[in-house]
């Protein structure tokens, strides 16, 4: 897709530099979300089918015990709408951007996860780079990283036998050390802090079963509010 005009090689080695970080963490998480789908007793292909079109990071964590247990539409709605309700919020600050993208906006949406929205809401496109065209170099690239860091480690769990409690951390790990990353720049350090703060408001308002969709919304009220103390 995206090598198939001119100049593709190009765009992707431009983007490639800056996803390298989404691949070494896509590769473990991956790898540890397949090995988790081959002890629930689904194959490497069935671990292919569901990063490939679900492609929903922490939600894929969550519907392997939604898989290996009685099915409730219901709850599996609610559910799957709360731990994505970020995304919501991640939609709305890609619209200028994603805005001349043409028919390449709907794969665009469909992959802005947490890792990519981070990468392309502080990355310029390199110059003599078409921005739309750096944009689907770096989701298609993303995407490529978590369906094959899956694959992988759904056909290595048939070899693999251990005690895999705790394995589904390694999500959590990863959004510690963006949050870290972020700190590093002094010009979002406020905006993260707002955000740890709002999250524990709603942790002590709501509980930790019903927080994710208030402190969502703390949040952009937050931003909203003092955009232009925090968006310098």
């Amino acid at each position: 897709m995206v090598c198939s005009s001119a100049g593709g090689g190009r765009v992707l080695r431009a983007a490639f530099p800056h996803t390298v970080p989404v691949l070494t963490g896509y590769l473990v998480l991956g790898f540890a979300y397949g090995i988790l789908m081959q002890q629930a007793g689904y194959g490497p292909l069935w671990t292919f089918l569901m990063s490939l079109l679900a492609f929903a990071g922490s939600m894929q964590y969550v519907a392997i015990t939604l898989l290996t247990t009685a099915f409730a539409p219901l709850q599996a709605f609610l559910l799957s709408l709360m731990v994505n309700a970020r995304h919501l919020f991640y939609g709305i600050s890609m619209l200028e951007k994603y805005a001349d993208a043409g028919p390449w906006r709907p794969y665009l949406i469909f992959t802005l996860t947490d890792e990519t929205f981070s990468l392309l809401s502080v990355t310029p496109p390199p110059e003599g780079v078409e921005p739309r065209r750096f944009y689907l170099a770096v989701s298609a690239l993303d995407h490529l990283y978590w369906v094959s860091g899956s694959v992988l480690g759904a056909a290595a769990g048939r070899l693999i036998h251990f005690d895999t409690t705790g394995l589904d951390f390694a999500l959590t790990a990863l959004f510690v050390v963006l949050f870290i990353e972020q700190l590093k720049d002094l010009r979002h350090a406020a905006s993260g802090f707002a955000g740890v703060i709002c999250a524990m408001a709603a942790l002590l308002l709501f509980g930790p079963d019903n927080m994710v969709i208030p402190a969502m919304a703390f949040i952009v009220v937050i931003l909203i509010c003092g955009r232009k103390k925090l968006c310098i």
